[in-house]
């Protein structure tokens, strides 16, 4: 690439673009968000699924004491690495209360069943003595909490914040995915028909139209049926769909290099094909390549929340902003249309960013400018 437009001239020049700086702030936050998921998430336990019905559909900074108590069946903790990637099972039920006290070796508490509604809970907790300590020092310190939900609960009493920066995961997968498998083929494909042309050309160009041709949401809902529904499946059956906007633009770029001056001179040295356009053409199509690549990673995002919107994307219980979505948009008419609103906006803002960084950088690229 041309020292014009060397790495640190394209950063220094987004700097200066107030939206672009929001934009990358956007994306650099979800970005941190998505790696430390589960260090940050109030519920940490896995795709944050921990379900307490009594607080279904609670308003942002609702608050209530828990009452941890013991499962029966302890189960089985992975390492802390596993931890940080797919979180810490619960050893605990919890249990929402209005107080508690101790007679002798049981636990009294008051059950929150509803707003005006409660009921009485005997939990014995002689086995949790320790000699020294008492029962009630040990059980206010290691099995009543009090959480706060930010952002409220939804249907089935599950912490929306901590869902919310879990799902974040699967937009920024889905993303870095589809870009990575699109620009793959688009960059082969495009390259070698704009370099070769004939019937190298005609026969990508075919290719091209014909699945220009069919609307993406029917591509992907294709590709779906035919590899299954899953976490990874979505990812490759959107990358599918999306190379050949890619595939077309490097082609036209291609035809344009190909003519140049140092194209011919590293004909004359002997340079094979592949290393002339690996070496010396890629490179210099770096710019359209950024573009395409941000233009990319927002239309996946779109594509993927649309496709769990529909109930063939993410499965639950793993988080997603569109499933979130779907999971709640007939609370849009209630008084609860937080619910679907709150990742909503998450997808807006996340699009938006992107979007934005790509218009600022097709204009920093833009030699013309």
């Amino acid at each position: 690439m041309n020292s014009e437009f060397s790495e640190h001239t394209i950063l220094r020049k987004l700097l200066k673009k107030p939206s672009a700086v929001v934009a990358l702030a956007i994306i650099t936050l979800t970005c941190v968000v998505a790696v430390f998921a589960y260090l940050l998430a109030p519920d940490n336990t896995p795709y944050a699924n921990r379900m307490i019905i009594e607080l279904a559909a609670k308003q942002p900074g609702f608050k209530k004491q828990l009452l941890l108590v013991p499962k029966q069946i302890q189960q089985l903790q992975p390492s802390k690495l596993v931890q940080w990637f797919a979180g810490k099972p619960s050893d605990f039920t919890a249990v929402p209360i209005n107080g508690y006290w101790v007679e002798g070796d049981v636990l009294f508490a008051r059950h929150y069943v509803d707003d005006g509604m409660e009921d009485t809970l005997q939990y014995v907790i002689s086995s949790l003595a320790i000699s020294g300590e008492k029962s009630l020092e040990k059980i206010e310190r290691n099995q009543i909490e009090t959480r706060v939900f930010w952002l409220g609960t939804d249907r089935y009493g599950r912490d929306i914040l901590s869902r919310l920066i879990v799902g974040s995961r699967v937009s920024i997968a889905v993303g870095f995915v589809a870009v990575i498998l699109s620009l793959t083929i688009g960059i082969v494909l495009g390259s070698l028909a704009g370099y070769f042309g004939g019937i190298v050309d005609n026969a990508v160009m075919w290719i091209i139209n014909i699945l220009w041709a069919i609307p993406t949401l029917l591509l992907v809902f294709a590709i779906t049926l035919t590899i299954g529904k899953g976490f990874w499946e979505i990812f490759v059956a959107i990358g599918l769909t999306m190379w050949v906007s890619a595939a077309r633009l490097i082609r036209g770029q291609v035809l344009v290099l190909r003519e140049m001056e140092y194209v011919t001179a590293a004909k004359a040295l002997g340079l094979s094909d592949m290393r002339i356009i690996f070496r010396h053409i890629l490179p210099n199509i770096a710019g359209p390549l950024m573009v395409i690549a941000a233009s990319n990673f927002a239309t996946a995002i779109l594509i993927e929340a649309g496709l769990s919107f529909l109930g063939i994307g993410v499965q639950p219980p793993q988080p997603s902003w569109g499933l979130m979505i779907k999971e709640h948009y007939n609370f849009l008419l209630t008084n609860r249309p937080l619910l679907a609103i709150i990742p909503g906006i998450a997808i807006m803002l996340l699009v938006y960013a992107f979007n934005v960084l790509g218009n600022a950088l097709r204009d920093v690229l833009d030699v013309r400018s």
